[in-house]
């Protein structure tokens, strides 16, 4: 009986917190304003070919940064991000280690990576490409990430208002300094990436 009431109580207050959100699915119905990463659901996940023989992957979390949207024209909006290469990790911790060694990606000198918009392309109702320079390893390169609106509104839980959105893109490891073993270990590098935005407070 008691565990019946708690999953009921907690069916109802679950209920009760979707039902008071109004959530925007059109990105024309979106805030403009600027915003701040919210760090804790954002994280870079990424996949590269290994020998030929499978994908293998891990995840860069704790991306902190500032958007700067506009809705009415987004080839106005702007992207600073800064991502801690130093928290990489993988399911293998002897493979973390490596990938934050001398030889690859040296979290010890370059411990962070950042990525500058330089322009911003609607290319859809909910779509665009943001190129931008991606500074990593020491060097800097011009990038573009193919974005996706996923969706919009007050969080229920902190109620920030809140956009996010999910990016993805292909970078050649070798254009940043990082060739170890390519090509056996494949060169491109693919991203994907979920983005969260609160809105920043007007002061």
């Amino acid at each position: 009986m008691k565990t019946r009431f708690l999953k009921g109580a907690g069916a109802a207050f679950a209920l009760t917190l979707l039902s008071s959100t109004a959530y925007a699915a059109n990105p024309a119905d979106v805030q403009s304003g600027a915003y701040t990463v919210e760090t804790s659901h954002t994280q870079i996940g990424f996949s590269v070919l290994h020998f030929g023989f499978t994908y293998y992957s891990g995840q860069i979390s704790g991306v902190t940064g500032a958007l700067q949207l506009d809705t009415a024209h987004p080839e106005a909006s702007h992207l600073n991000v800064t991502i801690p290469v130093s928290s990489i990790s993988t399911t293998s911790t002897v493979l973390t280690g490596e990938l934050k060694n001398g030889e690859w990606f040296d979290v010890a000198k370059y411990p962070d990576a950042t990525f500058v918009s330089t322009q911003v392309r609607r290319t859809g109702t909910d779509e665009a490409l943001v190129t931008g320079n991606l500074t990593l390893h020491g060097v800097t390169h011009p990038e573009v990430l193919h974005v996706h609106f996923v969706g919009a509104g007050v969080n229920p839980m902190d109620k920030a208002y809140t956009v996010g959105f999910q990016a993805d893109a292909t970078i050649h490891r070798s254009d940043f300094g990082v060739k170890k073993y390519v090509p056996y270990v494949g060169d491109d590098v693919t991203l994907t990436i979920a983005g969260a935005f609160e809105k920043t407070a007007a002061k």
